[in-house]
C-alpha cells in the first residue's frame, strides 16, 4: 500500500486520538447525578459542570478540527 495516497498522516490520527480523549474526559466531567422530582440536588448547576466541561469539549472538538485540517508534511520531496 502507498502511503503517499493516504489522506491523513501519522500525525493526524494521533492528533484525532488526543481529541477525542479530551472530549471524552469533557462529558465526564459533565456527568453525574440529577435532581429527581422528591429531591432536588444542587450539584447539576456547579462550575464544573456547567463552566468547566463544555470548555474542555469545546477544546477537544477544535483540535479535532485542526488535526483534520493539518496538511501531513511530504517527505519525499525531490528538490
Amino acid at each position: 500500500m502507498d502511503r503517499r495516497n493516504l489522506a491523513f498522516d501519522r500525525v493526524n490520527y494521533i492528533m484525532l486520538v488526543v481529541g477525542m480523549v479530551i472530549v471524552v474526559i469533557g462529558f465526564i466531567l459533565m456527568s453525574g447525578s440529577g435532581s429527581t422530582e422528591t429531591a432536588y440536588n444542587p450539584d447539576i448547576f456547579s462550575a464544573r459542570r456547567i463552566k468547566v466541561a463544555p470548555v474542555v469539549c469545546l477544546i477537544g472538538f477544535v483540535s479535532m478540527i485542526f488535526a483534520v485540517m493539518h496538511k501531513p508534511k511530504d517527505k519525499d520531496v525531490i528538490e
